[in-house]
């Protein structure tokens, strides 16, 4: 009898085991889901620790239209002002095209005081061209013209790991290439022992003639193996027939899966089954969103978790 209750409360210990190893680590409220031409839909991502408020804005091109359609999916009980001004602790950019940036702008008057992050090239450029006392107030707390000092700018440095203000999360920096010699940045998020991965808009290291995602893939390998890392927001901005030499440091289909397969020869193929990879800033026109969507489905040998967010709908890592 005894041994027989041993081996019953084993059995239900490594069950529980497993379910808790494969529990929900993050929230992601998605306020932005697409790149190019659709203004009030660009790129933007709520991540917070699950089952709190805590949100980082991952890029901002879309805020408050993003922040109006969760609150109409009822993801959010209060008014979307108060989202903006007490759910969201801080902005990461990833580099300073108006995509990814013009909703943390044209928000700024409205919004509370928090930390706006960014490596020292992406917060050059937005002091220097946004928020410069000419195109638009200077909300924060450096830089040109009369600093309103609303906005803290906390410049980062790529490769060590940060504390996020009024959070329980960390970040690290990393670097991408995005039209070589430009740069965009990769934040890695971490809340206790569990991690995200978010890419701005990156090209694949064979077209940009880089090393950018081949260091970031062995950044990540023992996080994926030890099922530290929830997920994957990447860019795939347009289909396949879309010309190398036209891709202007984005990705297709064919070119993310060739980056997968990189990162699975690092990983092991069985450690990515399953794995979660967000797709983010598809490029309009709606019918290259399906046919993007269709490609990836088809090209999918390694058995990812493809997700393609919608505009206001949370999902969970």
């Amino acid at each position: 009898m005894y041994y027989r209750l041993l081996i019953c409360f084993l059995l239900f210990s490594a069950k529980l085991f497993a379910q808790q190893s494969q529990s929900s680590a993050f929230q992601v409220v998605p306020l932005g889901v697409k790149g190019g031409t659709d203004e009030k839909n660009l790129s933007a991502y709520l991540l917070a620790p699950i089952s709190t408020n805590d949100y980082v804005c991952l890029d901002a091109g879309t805020v408050y239209a993003g922040i109006e359609k969760a609150v109409q999916n009822n993801v959010f009980k209060v008014p979307a002002s108060e989202v903006l001004r007490k759910y969201i602790k801080g902005y990461f950019i990833s580099h300073a095209h108006l995509d990814h940036v013009s909703g943390l702008i044209i928000n700024s008057p409205g919004d509370s005081s928090k930390t706006v992050y960014a490596t020292q090239k992406c917060m050059e450029m937005m002091q220097n061209h946004y928020f410069n006392d000419e195109t638009w107030a200077n909300f924060g707390d450096e830089g040109k013209g009369f600093p309103l000092k609303k906005y803290h700018f906390q410049t980062l440095k790529t490769g060590e790991e940060s504390a996020i203000t009024n959070t329980s999360m960390t970040v690290k920096a990393l670097t991408l290439s995005h039209v070589n010699p430009y740069q965009s940045t990769a934040f890695l998020i971490k809340n206790q022992n569990n991690y995200a991965l978010y890419l701005g808009d990156t090209g694949p290291d064979e077209v940009e003639k880089s090393d950018k995602l081949a260091l970031l893939w062995k950044e990540i390998v023992p996080l994926i193996q030890q099922k530290q890392l929830k997920g994957i927001f990447i860019e795939v901005s347009f289909p396949n027939e879309q010309p190398d030499k036209f891709l202007f440091g984005h990705l297709t289909p064919n070119w993310l899966m060739k980056e997968m397969n990189k990162l699975s020869e690092l990983t092991g193929k069985e450690a990515l089954k399953g794995f979660k990879v967000i797709i983010t800033h598809l490029k309009p026109p709606a019918m290259n969103e399906v046919k993007i969507k269709k490609q990836l489905i088809e090209q999918n040998t390694l058995g990812l978790n493809l997700i393609f967010p919608e505009q206001g709908k949370r999902f969970e890592l």
